[in-house]
């Protein structure tokens, strides 16, 4: 306002101003209660909705519980210890809102709700709290601590939640003011000199927290689990075809399936005939996790049937699932078969790998002979061949019925092929400096051998033009042999050979003599 003198007039008007802007300040209050209000409302309609949802859930693992015990059972006593928990603290708020709301004779008309004297003389007495308000901030920590211990280690996401919901200020208990950035009491900052509506709208809020805690964690429970059914780890596959045997050239039409293997897939019961005649439980088949065993025998050579109905419980329901397999017998063998792993013939010196099988008798039962054969397990056997220049295997085995069977096959004997020297791995005649061929390890290799042999090398004599020969021990030139090399001119042909190689794993086989290499020097 203007200083100086002013006139009873100017006063008047002054006067009317200020009650105008206190006018429109009184205005503005109501309007913000009557927000707070209205908030209060949209979340008590919210809370009646959840605790529906939350009933459903409870409910759905409840009759999982009752089909699946093993699975479900210790799921459904988190989820009840999760509705009590929740339970006693939503009703230890809602009788605190109750005598909020005591003195009010319209609990709906926000706007009279502008003082903060019932919950100031509840909870605070000066600096210190009141037993009315410990006890309000005990039960939110406790119910903040007993979820956290309830709840699976691995809802790592509602626990965070959790602590964020329910937080009551830092490590000292208290939280920054925004404007003027002092700490305060975590109660005092959020329920002291508030108006009532304010403070009856942040009780209703820790209500819809405490609802939507409720339903994380139940909807966590039960996702969670069923997540777990479907996962991978609880399921196999298998092999489905419209028969079991099929002809040389004829076109396959199976295709791989999956099957859950835990215990929500064990069928309750089965109705199922083999060739129209009637197959009884636990003789005929056992009722298992992921389907049914078969206990039937194969029968005679030909197709035959597996028709009928199996089920499973569903929802507290029998849900039938129809059954119509074939499968085929086939004539027990008579022969035996013998293959070479590695060509059609066997080399000396090397352990030849044989795979030796008839079919329709185990491997065990399979006995197979010749000299230098060996079994290593199962099917798989070694063949080290000695003199001469061919072998024959003998195969033999009992046929379950009694019958013998009897079969030999004859393999080729052959030699290791001759190897060829090398210089730095390089074979025949390489071109390389002068410096390079003093360090370079002389070797052997068999270049296209269907084996592969460590060969070393033990000596080998080395010739510069104009030199003498010079006999060299191991596989890299000595002193002698470095002193001639550097008598070599440019574009000189320095001889190895008489290469001396031997196969590191058998050193009593006398291999071919190797190839020479012929370097032609650069500098």
């Amino acid at each position: 306002m203007a200083s100086g003198k002013q006139s009873p007039r100017q006063k008047m008007i002054n006067l009317m101003y200020l009650i105008f802007i206190a006018m429109l300040a009184l205005n503005m209050s109501k309007e913000v209660l009557a927000a707070f209000g209205l908030m209060n409302a949209k979340l008590e309609t919210s809370n009646a909705k959840a605790d529906a949802n939350n009933l459903a859930y409870f409910e759905g693992l409840e009759t999982k519980a009752s089909e699946d015990a093993l699975k479900y059972g210790p799921l459904f006593e988190k989820a009840q210890q999760v509705k009590q928990l929740s339970q006693e603290y939503y009703e230890y708020l809602s009788e605190l809102k109750k005598g909020m709301l005591a003195d009010q004779e319209d609990p709906n008309n926000y706007v009279v709700m502008d003082k903060s004297d019932y919950l100031d003389n509840l909870f605070f007495q000066g600096d210190n709290l009141k037993p009315e308000g410990q006890k309000f901030l005990e039960n939110l920590q406790n119910y903040r601590e007993q979820m956290l211990k309830t709840i699976p280690e691995n809802m790592t996401d509602v626990k965070g939640a959790i602590q964020t919901r329910f937080e009551t200020g830092g490590e000292d208990g208290k939280v920054e003011r925004i404007r003027d950035n002092v700490k305060v009491d975590w109660m005092n900052y959020h329920f002291e000199g508030y108006p009532l509506v304010a403070s009856l709208t942040k009780v209703t809020q820790l209500q819809a927290d405490i609802k939507a805690t409720e339903q994380e964690v139940l909807k966590g429970l039960l996702e969670g689990n069923l997540t777990e059914a479907v996962s991978l780890k609880n399921f196999a596959t298998a092999l489905n075809a419209s028969k079991s045997a099929f002809y040389a050239g004829e076109k396959y039409d199976g295709k791989i399936i999956i099957s859950k293997t835990d215990k929500t897939s064990k069928p309750v019961k089965a109705e199922l005939k083999l060739d129209g005649r009637d197959l009884k439980e636990g003789t005929d088949y056992l009722l298992e996790e992921g389907g049914i065993k078969m206990l039937i025998s194969a029968g005679s050579p030909g197709d035959h049937t597996i028709a009928g109905t199996m089920y499973f419980m569903q929802d507290g329901e029998e849900v039938p699932v129809p059954v119509n397999n074939t499968f085929a017998t086939i004539s027990k063998p008579n022969a035996a078969v013998i293959s070479a792993d590695k060509m059609n013939v066997v080399y000396r010196g090397v352990a030849n790998p044989m795979t030796i099988s008839i079919p329709g008798i185990p491997d065990n039962k399979v006995r197979a002979s010749a000299p230098g054969l060996t079994r290593r397990t199962g099917s798989n056997y070694v063949m080290n061949p000695g003199t001469g220049r061919k072998v024959t295997i003998t195969a033999s085995g009992t046929l379950p019925d009694g019958q013998s069977i009897s079969t030999r096959s004859e393999f080729r004997i052959k030699d290791i092929p001759r190897p060829g020297g090398t210089v730095r791995g390089e074979a025949g005649s390489v071109k390389m400096p002068r410096r390079n061929l003093e360090i370079s390890t002389i070797g052997a290799m068999l270049e296209d051998f269907d084996f592969d042999l460590n060969l070393a090398v033990s000596g080998f004599k080395f010739k510069v033009p104009g030199q003498p020969t010079i006999d060299v021990n191991g596989n890299k030139l000595d002193g002698r042999a470095k002193s001639a090399l550097k008598r070599a001119k440019r574009g000189d042909a320095v001889q190895v050979f008489d290469i001396k190689a031997y196969i590191t794993n058998n050193r009593t086989y006398k291999l071919k003599k190797v190839s020479p290499v012929v370097v032609e020097l650069t500098n």
